[in-house]
């Protein structure tokens, strides 16, 4: 371990329109919130040009070079990109971060003062419930992330409204331990030739929960961004076949060993 104190990973897949305003966005706070950070910005196998733009990135902003790590990966989805980056991270807490930025950085001072001040391992945000705000989101994706939370909330775990946000944030240590026992998420994630949206969020939080760790869910601003590469039907189906193996596992006690 360094003296770095947060790491940020980024997945990202075909994101080359963005990826510099979302390094922007991040190194703009991250200077005036902590000077020891590290930006893990993890290319899940892009056809686009997503390195190149963060390279021209890099290389263009010298002055950051040293905060912002690529790293390439062969395409195996969200999932995989977010195990590699954690895996990879050196600071004390972890930010999971989507590259969309559909959650500010900014939200990261509300859901560290659960970790500094209550001693929480895990806090994610939350995009329902009192406090929470979400912007420009259609009502038919509204309305499959109550679905898919009500069947998280029945057959897994309760107490969440959430589980899908991709802003989260833990201690390095949590971290390391819970994706250490995912099974359906772990290191046989198969490549694939299509954009890979899972219930690996849902896996993450059943393992932690089965570690003992303790996780708080935190209610933030949150702003719909439009992608074509959502496969809704095949991929509700894809997901729901996920929640069931997860809580096969669970129930044969495979996330507590």
């Amino acid at each position: 371990m360094t003296d770095t104190e947060y790491s940020i990973v980024i997945p990202a897949y075909n994101e080359d329109k963005i990826a510099s305003t979302t390094l922007t966005q991040i190194l703009n706070f991250m200077r005036g919130y902590c000077a020891f950070f590290e930006i893990l910005f993890v290319d899940d196998g892009s056809t686009d040009g997503t390195i190149t733009a963060v390279e021209n990135y890099i290389r263009t902003h010298q002055e950051d070079a040293d905060h912002i790590k690529l790293v390439k990966n062969p395409h195996k989805g969200k999932a995989f990109a977010v195990r590699t980056g954690v895996l990879m991270a050196q600071g004390k807490y972890i930010l999971l971060c989507d590259a969309d930025m559909a959650t500010p950085i900014e939200e990261l001072k509300r859901l560290m003062v659960w970790i500094n001040d209550q001693n929480f391992h895990i806090v994610i945000a939350s995009r329902e419930g009192v406090g929470a705000t979400r912007r420009n989101e259609p009502w038919i994706r509204h309305l499959m992330g109550k679905v898919f939370n009500l069947v998280i909330k029945l057959l897994l775990i309760r107490g969440f409204d959430d589980t899908q946000c991709g802003f989260k944030v833990m201690t390095n240590g949590a971290a390391r331990d819970v994706f250490a026992h995912m099974i359906l998420f772990g290191d046989n994630i198969p490549e694939t030739k299509k954009p890979r949206v899972s219930a690996f969020d849902a896996e993450l939080l059943v393992v932690a929960l089965r570690l003992g760790y303790r996780v708080k869910s935190v209610p933030v601003t949150w702003t719909h961004t439009p992608s074509v590469r959502v496969r809704v039907v095949g991929e509700s189906i894809d997901m729901f076949i996920e929640v069931l193996r997860i809580k096969l596992n669970d129930m044969l006690g495979k996330y507590s060993l």
